[in-house]
């Protein structure tokens, strides 16, 4: 037992170094200003896979033609992944956007399939992606456009933040609280890591990327065997040969806002189908991250388990539980006023436990089993 308690204070000293870098290096990144707003040459191809989106394809289309960027430098493609609703038909009522129907079947990796044939039928030097479920902010294009001209980079990841649910007339329930903290969180863990150059993360709702060098790389080859994994693996094979040119663009005029997941259901397996990819990074440096993360809050069980044979440990549960939102608070805060969901702070100590739990059960069940995604059970 007190071997274990001494390991379990290693984990703890440990992870509050990660959190005091993640939490300085967010810090220290200014938000991004345009410098170049004023000459557009970027030319855009917007790729979005869709698979019964007929609720939100139009909220995105409408989103992505309004932008402030000159339309004749980006084109919107729509791969629609075997939708049996009325995507297509919503898709056909734009013009100018381009709708294209994915062939294969029975495949374990849709998206990247949808993905790449979007790719393939793209004209413009730069891939940008979305998720169908997604709206965009009116400078999106504008925005990344003038940082690219600025930094000179070839795979750009932004930032991702949950439609609020007083737009759409809705109370913020416990679930959309509880994923909208924990999202927080993994935003920041992001554009800490990608512009303190540690390890790599995006997410697929927002990034960029050259489309040349998605074919220097070989696309998606060596890394279609999983569901998931579009973003971050696609990344991570393209920093190894741009290690210098991978960015993150820090800017409120960037962020694209995406549907929280509807229920308890659907959260869990979004959080299993993400934790499903850990085992598959070639990027050893977040593979570790992700280990001792894992390992720390699994010490949260080994306490409560410890506590059957002597009662201090429950104790010990009850002030680390503390410490932990004492260690994190000041970071989730920092990225939470970026985002503008301070409001949110209040209820983050509450949540600690079910945090804990559910990082836990989705690690496990990320690497050992299987989940629904889009009607379909992948691995």
């Amino acid at each position: 037992m007190v071997f274990l308690f001494v390991a379990i204070l290693l984990l703890w000293v440990l992870y509050a170094v990660v959190i005091l870098y993640y939490n300085t290096s967010w810090h220290a990144m200014p938000e991004y200003s345009p410098k170049n707003i004023m000459i557009p040459g970027t030319g855009f191809s917007i790729i979005i896979p869709a698979r019964n989106e007929a609720d939100n394809i139009g909220p995105l289309l409408n989103s992505i033609l309004s932008q402030t960027y000159s339309r004749d430098l980006f084109e919107v493609i729509v791969v629609d992944d075997h939708s049996t609703d009325e995507t297509a038909a919503i898709v056909n009522r734009y013009e100018g956007v381009k709708l294209v129907q994915l062939k294969e079947d029975r495949i374990n990796s849709y998206k990247k399939k949808a993905i790449e044939t979007g790719i393939a039928a793209a004209q413009n030097e730069w891939i940008v992606c979305t998720d169908a479920d997604c709206v965009v902010t009116p400078d999106w294009l504008q925005v990344l456009a003038s940082f690219i001209m600025d930094n000179k980079p070839v795979f750009v990841a932004a930032p991702v933040s949950f439609i609020p649910a007083a737009s759409k007339g809705k109370k913020e329930s416990i679930l959309y609280i509880f994923q909208a903290l924990d999202f927080l969180t993994l935003q920041g863990i992001t554009g800490a890591s990608v512009a303190g150059k540690k390890h790599n993360m995006c997410n697929g709702a927002n990034l960029a990327y050259k489309r040349e060098v998605f074919y220097e790389v070989d696309g998606f080859k060596g890394i279609d065997n999983i569901a998931s994994g579009d973003d971050m693996l696609l990344m991570h094979k393209i920093w190894k040969k741009y290690p210098g040119q991978v960015g993150y663009l820090k800017s409120k005029a960037a962020i694209v806002e995406t549907e929280a997941a509807p229920t308890w259901k659907a959260f869990f397996n979004q959080r299993i189908r993400w934790a499903s990819k850990a085992t598959s990074y070639d990027d050893k440096r977040i593979f570790v991250v992700l280990l001792l993360v894992y390992l720390f809050n699994c010490s949260f069980l080994a306490l409560l388990v410890l506590s059957f044979f002597n009662i201090i440990y429950l104790y010990a549960f009850s002030v680390f539980i503390v410490l932990k939102t004492l260690i994190e608070i000041s970071f989730v805060g920092r990225v939470s006023r970026f985002f503008n969901r301070r409001h949110l702070l209040k209820y983050f100590f509450f949540f600690q436990p079910l945090h804990i739990g559910y990082t836990i059960i989705s690690g496990f069940l990320g690497t050992f089993g299987s989940y629904e995604w889009k009607g379909r059970k992948v691995k």
